[in-house]
């Protein structure tokens, strides 16, 4: 694991969406910096399985099968990592859907599960963190949004209006924090994640899948997300837009 002069070690990082994608891969990038890791996802055993990996690593990790669509199940998260370890660093809002399809479509209960998990699961997990961080004067909060929350694409209207709001939050909390809590907006392009398997219409999922064609690593946001965590206090990475070279959107 890290050393001690390392700027991540020792930090209390909270992950939801933590058992694949991009929350697996920046659990094992943070695990490998010596951070204590607090994994959050539904999935228990592919959330049990990376747990005991990690710490058979050496990490320190407390996991808890969490929903962030259910506001007590992410105050329940805050309150065990604050119990477990007496303080909370980084919280990485990573939970989310991606169900494209054109409004005519009609598809309004994934409209509403695109607006629960994206956007109420993000201001479920501020609202979980921030008095505790305001307690600290300190913390970090890095929301993942998307290229979609930059530009819009026919079949991706609810989706890019979830991800303009994540964008939004993530501003609106940098002007409000002073000079204690950072924010962070990260928005990846296509990504090689499990995210394109919740599109349920036909004509979405044949055009993201040429898409996804060009996707990148999971990693590569990884290491984004590493960066902005390792500045130092007074440095805040606001911004990050990351997508393959390939990729035209």
């Amino acid at each position: 694991m890290s050393n001690t002069n390392d700027p991540i070690n020792s930090k209390v990082v909270i992950i939801t969406g933590a058992s694949s994608g991009l929350g697996e891969s920046t659990a094992r990038r943070l695990a490998d910096r010596g951070a204590k890791l607090v994994l959050a996802a539904r999935r228990e055993d592919r959330l049990k399985s990376l747990a005991d990996e990690l710490t058979a690593k050496g990490a320190e990790v407390l996991w808890q099968v969490t929903d962030v669509t259910d506001r007590k199940q992410v105050e329940s998260l805050a309150a065990s990592a604050k119990e477990k370890f007496g303080r909370i660093d980084v919280l990485i809002n990573n939970a989310g859907l991606m169900p494209l399809a054109p409004l005519d479509a009609l598809k309004v209960d994934e409209w509403e599960q695109m607006i629960d998990v994206n956007i109420k699961g993000v201001l479920y997990g501020i609202a979980a963190v921030l008095p505790t961080m305001r307690e600290q004067h300190s913390g970090h909060v890095i929301n993942l949004s998307s290229v979609a929350g930059h530009k819009l694409f026919p079949g991706g209207a609810v989706y890019c209006a979830t991800k303009y709001a994540v964008r939004a939050l993530s501003e609106g909390l940098r002007m409000e924090a002073g000079d204690e809590i950072r924010s962070t907006n990260i928005s990846p392009g296509a990504i090689a994640t499990e995210l394109t398997s919740t599109i349920t219409d036909p004509n979405a999922a044949e055009a993201a899948e040429e898409l996804y064609k060009v996707a990148i690593d999971a990693d590569a946001v990884a290491r984004a997300i590493v960066y902005a965590i390792e500045q130092p206090h007074d440095v805040d990475i606001n911004e990050i837009i990351l997508r393959p070279t390939a990729q035209e959107m």
